[in-house]
């Protein structure tokens, strides 16, 4: 069983810095695609970022020059640094991985950033 496990949430203010990471339980070696999501209250899961499993990434327009998602095969994470954050990434951040023809998801990490 495929397990992504989110850490690294918590509260901010506006212009700070936030690092959240993605654990997947049986390394992240044989997933062909993974990323963030984020979902807001009372809104839709929204992309993030993604990245493959030879490192190119793609970014929502609402985050590119501020966030940066990386993967590191040796701590089996994903990772997603997010720096010069604003109230309106405060949502609930979910990490997810393509594996063969399967999505599985994490169960989500809270981020808010105050005004």
């Amino acid at each position: 069983q495929v397990q992504l496990v989110e850490s690294g949430g918590g509260l901010v203010q506006a212009g700070g810095s936030l690092r959240l990471s993605c654990v997947a339980s049986r390394g992240i070696f044989s997933f062909a695609l993974m990323g963030w999501y984020r979902q807001a209250p009372g809104g839709q899961r929204d992309l993030v970022a993604t990245i493959t499993a030879s490192g190119r990434t793609t970014y929502a327009e609402s985050v590119k020059g501020r966030f940066t998602i990386s993967r590191d095969q040796t701590k089996k994470t994903v990772n997603l640094q997010m720096n010069s954050l604003k109230p309106d990434d405060t949502a609930v951040y979910y990490c997810t991985g393509h594996l063969r023809v399967s999505d599985y998801w994490g169960q989500g990490t809270q981020v808010t950033v105050s005004s």
